[in-house]
């Protein structure tokens, strides 16, 4: 049995969230599945603002990775630059059979997901 590759991980976990956001009615104005290159997805949807999401899959169920804050800290300043929300979806990636085991390709696994943490939400003036 063969060992998903990191890129190939990263190309699951990209796949269940485009789904997710399609079911949410978003459409796609970029995608970028290259590992490590963000945002993974640019989203829009009729009167909201631009989304950039960051996909993070990971196959470690109990401690998936975090983001950088410090680089995260300089793409809010990149999505305050285009008028963007920033969300973070963290997935992990488990072997079916266990969670001590790695994915395999062609093999049963399973998704964890809770949902979309809002990373960065931009200021909307009321005021006229």
């Amino acid at each position: 049995m063969q060992v998903l590759t990191p890129q190939e991980l990263h190309n699951l976990g990209m796949n269940f969230v485009g789904k997710k956001l399609q079911k949410m009615g978003y459409e796609f104005v970029a995608v970028n599945s290259t590992l490590k290159k963000h945002p993974q997805f640019v989203l829009h949807k009729k009167g909201e603002p631009t989304i950039f999401v960051l996909v993070k899959t990971s196959n470690n169920i109990q401690q998936p990775e975090k983001h950088n804050r410090i680089w995260l800290e300089t793409f809010k300043q990149h999505a305050l630059k285009s008028n963007a929300k920033i969300w973070l979806a963290y997935i992990a990636i488990a072997n079916a059979e266990s969670v001590a085991l790695p994915v395999f390709k062609n093999q049963p696994y399973y998704f964890a997901f809770n949902d979309f943490e809002i990373i960065y939400c931009i200021s909307v003036n009321t005021h006229n």
